[in-house]
């Protein structure tokens, strides 16, 4: 009988699954462009442009210390639950509204989305740091969630349902 999967590993590969969606598209997904992506170049509202670079180039970082993590434990690098409809992933009916809307319309879409992207990244992280048993992924986990927080709080002051700014 196969082991189950360890709760680093688990968090892991939610965390890959996670960025997958507000990773760029690559040459296995090259036609579901990011979240992230999508926003730097049509959101109408440059904070929001400005805010979206930012955090792919934060998202990148956290990418390449998540693959050699995934690498060290004998995880795959793949997204095992793709088409599957999970809390903060952006499905294909998501993109579609994306591309179907402009102006502030595809800015509250994006603030929207990426909030519960967000929000669940911060989730998965915070039960990695409470009940992980691996250094490293705990160390990992807690660098997360302190960067959902500061990434949540800029989200919150940019236009949009729930930010101050307009």
């Amino acid at each position: 009988m196969k082991a189950a999967p360890s709760t680093a590993a688990l968090f892991l590969l939610l965390l890959l699954l996670l960025a997958g969606c507000a990773a760029p598209a690559d040459a296995k997904h090259p036609a579901a462009p990011a979240p992230s992506v999508s926003a730097a170049a049509s959101a109408a509202d440059p904070r929001i442009r400005g805010w979206a670079v930012r955090l792919r180039t934060a998202q990148n970082g956290e990418l390449a210390r998540l693959r050699p993590l995934l690498a060290r434990m004998g995880l795959p690098d793949t997204n095992a639950h793709e088409g599957h409809d999970m809390p903060g992933m952006v499905t294909e009916h998501d993109l579609e509204q994306a591309r179907a809307v402009e102006g502030r319309a595809f800015d509250r879409l994006f603030t929207a989305l990426i909030r519960d992207h967000l929000r669940q990244s911060a989730q998965v992280s915070r039960s990695e740091t409470e009940s992980g048993t691996r250094p490293d992924a705990k160390r990992l986990a807690t660098a997360l969630v302190s960067a959902r927080k500061a990434e949540l709080t800029e989200l919150d002051r940019l236009p949009g349902p729930s930010g101050v700014a307009g």
